[in-house]
């Protein structure tokens, strides 16, 4: 037992010296930001008594510019979402209404899940509206991981506070916990099934907790298929490509 602990706190002591929490920071950006993106994936909602799959396509421009199409379960198919900089549209084709999500709106369960509009938004790179602090190491699951905190460096931000659990090898961060300003913790997120996509490592196993849900057993967000920097149809970002 006594080596065990020595041999872990060699670990520590030894990775300590090796990064620095900018680069943290940026490594992070590196692997979960990209000029563009295609994803398809399926969300997995589980419910008290049940679970719902819920499968779309997600073409994604930088952080600006994102559009989303449900295809499964029937009910749900032709639905659409919109990102345009900082404004949000959804399109439901039993209605044939466009929405702009914006306000209070933006706390609302996406789908019934436990991601809300907010967490579509705020996908920036961390050190564009972040100042973070490395606090110290522990092993989560077998790998060591740097802990951060990060505090808000711009104002509005659903979550001005996180604590990230960052993988020393993946430099991913396989847990978080993300705080209201008053310190409540309002959501946990985890990442797993990490691969080697190109130049970058990419979790294709996203699990959202809702803390303020009561009863929330999480929602599981699946990639079953991503391309990086491909070429995109800009026109697909336009209003208009919702009726379509």
């Amino acid at each position: 037992m006594i080596k065990l602990l020595f041999f872990c706190f060699s670990i520590l002591i030894g990775t300590e010296l090796n990064v620095s929490i900018d680069e943290i920071v940026k490594k992070i950006d590196f692997n979960l930001n990209s000029e563009n993106r295609f994803i398809e994936s399926k969300m997995i909602v589980n419910g008290r008594r049940s679970s719902r799959t819920i499968v779309s396509k997600s073409w994604i421009i930088g952080v600006d510019k994102a559009f989303t199409e449900y295809t499964y379960p029937a009910r749900e198919a032709g639905t659409k979402m919109l990102k345009i900089d900082n404004e949000l549209y959804t399109y439901s084709p039993q209605t044939d209404r466009i929405i702009q999500i914006s306000g209070h709106m933006l706390r609302q369960s996406v789908m019934g899940s436990d991601m809300s509009y907010n967490d579509i938004l705020e996908d920036k790179p961390l050190n564009d509206i972040y100042n973070a602090v490395l606090e110290r190491e522990e092993i989560v699951d077998g790998r060591n991981c740097y802990v951060i905190y990060l505090t808000a460096s711009v104002s509005g931000l659903a979550y001005p506070n996180r604590r990230a659990w960052v993988d020393a090898d993946y430099f991913l961060p396989i847990r978080e916990e993300l705080y209201a300003k008053s310190g409540q913790l309002l959501k946990s997120t985890s990442m797993k099934a990490i691969k080697r996509i190109g130049d970058r490592w990419f979790p294709t196993i996203f699990i959202f907790k809702d803390e303020l849900k009561r009863g929330s057993k999480g929602t599981e967000w699946i990639i079953e298929d991503i391309m990086f920097d491909i070429d995109m149809d800009s026109s697909i970002f336009l209003k208009s490509s919702l009726r379509k």
